[in-house]
């Protein structure tokens, strides 16, 4: 069941809403809230696993929509983005504006955070300009209580003069709290709310002009739709004569000193100080406050002198766990599926299958899938639920908040941090990531640089090589984190310098503001963690590169069975590429790895094995123990192998990931650049160690 949108691509119109709703008596709510608001936990609350998530028609911003039932009806949630503002100056701005004003949504509910109710008053009041019937849903109670803060949920509901709930999301009792509420606004006549909103004296004049023209549109004000008017924003929504009239107060107004920045200014400082106003007396905010714990964890989290340092520190713990976590499992799984492997090549025999057709099947694409999930699953299913315990637990913010200066002084934002970091699990999960970034330049930048940190998919071959060529004492699982660590701080050197790169020349700009709450730290969920970090990220990745991965093992299978004379044709390819891979310090079998390598990274390594050992099909993951002797047969080196770890680390993206940017960007330019850029950095990078290897007989 999907939506369905006007051509515009703006939202769904009240005559099509009903396509959301599985009984004609059913209700669409729409879900409203800032950031961190605890907005999405409701919403999981209420519908269970009763839920279809996918991206809004025409945008790259996600939404999730749920059925729950109340005693007297069902309800439709649709959880709309989080966002401070209706102003619309993001991807997300815009969306919950226009579902909330033309989704067909009967009423809005709007949760706030009750530890800080007057930063959340500024998108209530706006939702109530809309003229929508609105439920406030106050959550966080006990956090609020807590923190000795006490809220008069009289006072508010008689100023507002609509319903309020008071919360703590993870309650069941607030679950039932909230349906009986949503039943009790719909048997009554609804509430629209009072804003008691007034705003400077030229914008009221302004919008005494207009009003005379304007009518609702969809249940909409007229008042909210002046607004936007002034703004220059919804002028697809009104007619002509509307239209020019909204044009001719803004270069009135205009010449009065206020441009749109200036007008917003106005806007929202007017909102501010009715918010505060609402709350005076009805909020009482008691001497804890921001706990002292908080405030400590904070100073260390986010001073300059520690932050740093303990953001590395974190990072190795997390690979270290990873690396140390991943090895039996990878290898049961690899027994696992190896065995089945074998009663496969045992079931094609007696069925008298054809030799190519068992190589082609069993030997290519099962034994390459079989690779690519032993060797991917155990370190994601690691790696993930670790990066949902730091995202629950408030730390990423942190992060984002450490990473802004450095990002801004790269012509980008804090935001970019968070992307990146989700690349470490996968680039394509990364790269959808960067929707959370307002500016289109600055999402644009990296979403480019995003393929420079390494992928779940690269970590193999990277720390195999590592234990084999680097670090005496292959099973010293701590050294290795510690190389992958300095590995790991040199990709964000690389994302640095290549945003601040293209932030000078092809993508020139100013770094936008953006707000960032730093949210309380909180205990994380574990159920829920589990289930998100598995089925959301885990399972979703690994299903995207099992659906490459079988293909190509089956066309590698064939490459490597086509006969040229005395040798295959992979070898005759790999001959072709020599000089190349000898410049930079490899040879050609590694380059043709890479390129064969392109539909997963996880197979680079085998193919290359595959390859030396002349063999139809890849080796086994359990053999990759006893691959340093091989690989040193066929004149590999510690620069050779520090060679293909640096080109692992820096070299195009998968095929996963370029089809995700094409989708993301819309365009063919950049996602070319996507590849161009590492593939460009990687090339100099291992020409230049193969030269100094070179230069002290190394190589």
């Amino acid at each position: 069941m999907g939506l369905t949108v006007k051509s515009t691509g703006r939202g769904i119109g009240r005559g099509e809403a009903h396509m959301l709703r599985p009984r004609p008596e059913d209700k669409i709510i729409a879900l409203a809230g800032n950031p961190n608001v605890g907005k999405s936990t409701i919403f999981n609350s209420l519908t269970g696993m009763k839920q279809h998530t996918g991206n809004w028609p025409g945008k790259t911003v996600s939404n999730a929509r749920g059925y729950c039932r109340g005693e007297k009806r069902g309800y439709v949630l649709v959880d709309l983005p989080g966002t401070y503002s209706l102003m619309a100056d993001s991807p997300e701005e815009e969306l919950a504006r226009d579902f909330i004003c033309f989704g067909g949504a009967d009423a809005v509910l709007v949760v706030c955070d009750a530890t800080c109710l007057d930063r959340n008053m500024n998108l209530l009041l706006q939702t109530l300009e809309t003229g929508r019937p609105v439920l406030l849903c106050l959550n966080l109670m006990d956090e609020a209580e807590a923190k000795g803060i006490h809220i008069d949920l009289e006072k508010l509901r008689e100023r507002l003069k609509l319903p309020v709930v008071a919360t703590v999301a993870r309650d069941k009792k607030s679950r039932e709290k909230l349906l009986k509420a949503l039943d009790r606004a719909f048997d009554a006549p609804a509430e629209r709310g009072e804003t008691g909103l007034s705003y400077p004296e030229p914008v009221e004049q302004a919008m005494e002009h207009l009003l005379p023209l304007a009518g609702e549109i969809e249940g909409v004000s007229p008042r909210f739709i002046c607004l936007r008017l002034l703004l220059g924003e919804m002028e697809d929504r009104v007619g002509l004569e509307l239209r020019n009239a909204a044009e001719e107060q803004r270069r009135l107004l205009s010449q009065e000193g206020i441009d749109r920045d200036r007008l917003q200014d106005m806007l929202v400082s007017t909102l501010v100080k009715t918010g505060e106003e609402i709350c005076r007396g009805a909020v009482e905010n008691g001497e804890k406050g921001y706990s002292q714990r908080d405030r400590t964890i904070d100073r260390l989290l986010t001073s300059k002198i520690f932050g740093y340092p303990m953001m590395i520190a974190l990072l190795a713990l997390i690979f270290y766990l990873t690396i140390k976590g991943a090895n039996y499992p990878s290898q049961w799984l690899s027994a696992g599926l190896f065995y089945i492997y074998d009663r496969l090549l045992k079931l094609f025999a007696w069925l008298g299958a054809p030799t190519w057709l068992t190589g082609l099947i069993v030997e290519g694409a099962y034994k390459t899938l079989a690779w690519v999930v032993s060797v991917m699953l155990p370190p994601m299913a690691i790696f993930f639920p670790l990066f949902t315990l730091l995202e629950d637990s408030g730390y990423l913010p942190r992060i984002a908040y450490n990473l802004d200066r450095p990002f801004c002084r790269c012509s980008s934002c804090g935001r970019q941090a968070l992307t990146m970091a989700m690349g470490f699990g996968c680039n394509a999960a990364g790269v959808v990531g960067c929707r959370i970034i307002n500016s289109p330049r600055e999402r644009l930048l990296a979403i480019i640089t995003n393929s420079l940190v390494p992928c779940n998919g690269r970590f193999p071959t990277i720390i195999a090589l590592i234990s084999m060529f680097l670090i005496s004492g292959r099973e010293n699982a701590l050294l290795s984190a510690l190389a992958l660590t300095g590995l790991i701080l040199l990709a964000v050197v690389l994302t640095l310098m290549s945003t601040k790169l293209l932030g000078m020349t092809l993508l020139k700009g100013e770094s936008s503001a953006f707000v960032l709450e730093l949210p309380p730290y909180r205990r994380p969920e574990l159920g829920k963690v589990i289930v998100r970090s598995v089925f959301d990220r885990t399972l979703f990745v690994l299903g995207r590169a099992a659906a490459v991965a079988a293909p190509a093992g089956a066309a590698l299978w064939l490459l490597a069975n086509i006969r040229l004379g005395e040798a295959n044709l992979l070898t005759a390819l790999a001959a072709g590429l020599e000089p190349l891979g000898s410049l930079l310090g490899m040879d050609g079998v590694i380059l043709l790895a890479f390129i064969l390598g392109f539909p997963a990274n996880e197979i680079v390594l085998p193919i290359a094995v595959m390859i030396y050992s002349t063999g139809g099909s890849l080796t086994e993951l359990g053999e990759l123990t006893a691959l340093a002797p091989m690989l040193r047969a066929q004149g590999w080196t510690a620069v050779t192998a520090l060679c293909v770890i640096l080109f692992s680390l820096c070299h195009w993206p998968c095929s996963t990931t370029l089809l995700t940017i094409k989708k993301e960007t819309g365009s063919l330019k950049w996602t070319a650049l996507s590849a161009l850029l590492p593939t460009a950095i990687g090339l100099l990078l291992c020409a230049g160690v193969a030269a100094l290897g070179r230069l002290a007989g190394l190589l």
